[in-house]
């Protein structure tokens, strides 16, 4: 399994965070970290380095309402998928909820199996949506408009079809290399007319466009047989 996408868990019910922290793991799909209060998932949310692919959150906190909090985040720019978990499934309610910013809406008891799909459905159509923007090194990464931004040089990258599949995928797996015949079959498909020739020929040319030298890569490095993402690379301030 590639990379795990980092979810939280925002919810005051204690079983149901550790039923959803398990459920959520099993495959090792996602890593969970898990709120009881609005007042820890700000921190967590605020936290250095922190990144979260979606929240799952619940309407009725100890600190306030989850749905003000969902509008709170979008007004802070969050655009992340947001699945609102309720007690109540009044239809004023889910209208409340998904007006103020949430992506779905599910109403308890659910089942896990339901929930997981609507998770993934969220965010798949969240990484190809306008709104999707991930920070790789100095780059902000816009896969729907297959374009890399560096804000200090204001420079604009554009990227093939497959340079974005590339990165994308990378970005997904964290810090864990991804060996080159995965990350062949999940952009080429299982094409058997396609070899890891024809990657490396993509790493390569990739590099040459986001590499201050490409010769010796720190962001896009070769490791464990496959490759994976630098998260440390820091800006480098226009001359």
């Amino acid at each position: 399994m590639t990379g795990a996408r980092p979810i939280l868990v925002v919810d005051d019910d204690r079983i149901l965070r550790q039923t959803l922290v398990e459920q959520l793991q099993l495959e090792g799909e996602f890593t969970v970290q898990e709120a009881a209060s609005l007042a820890e998932a700000r921190e967590k949310l605020k936290a250095p380095d922190s990144r979260f692919d979606a929240l799952l959150l619940d309407v009725s906190l100890p600190d306030g309402d989850g749905r003000d909090f969902c509008a709170e985040l979008r007004k802070d720019g969050l655009r992340m998928p947001i699945i609102m978990l309720t007690g109540s499934d009044d239809e004023a309610d889910i209208v409340r909820g998904l007006d103020a910013g949430a992506n779905d809406y599910v109403a308890k008891p659910f089942r896990i199996a339901e929930l997981l799909a609507r998770l993934r459905a969220q965010m798949r159509l969240f990484e190809n949506s306008e709104d999707a923007v991930f920070s790789i090194g100095p780059y902000t990464f816009r896969p729907s408009a297959k374009l890399l931004q560096e804000p200090l040089k204001n420079r604009r990258i554009r990227l093939t079809e497959k340079e974005t599949a590339i990165l994308k995928f990378l970005y997904r797996a964290g810090t864990r290399p991804v060996p080159r015949q995965v990350l062949l079959n999940e952009v080429w498909g299982y094409n058997a007319a396609v070899t890891t020739h024809t990657l490396e020929t993509h790493i390569y040319r990739l590099r040459q466009k986001i590499e201050p030298d490409p010769a010796n890569a720190t962001l896009l490095i070769t490791e464990g047989g496959g490759y994976r993402l630098n998260p440390e690379v820091a800006a480098v301030p226009a001359h």
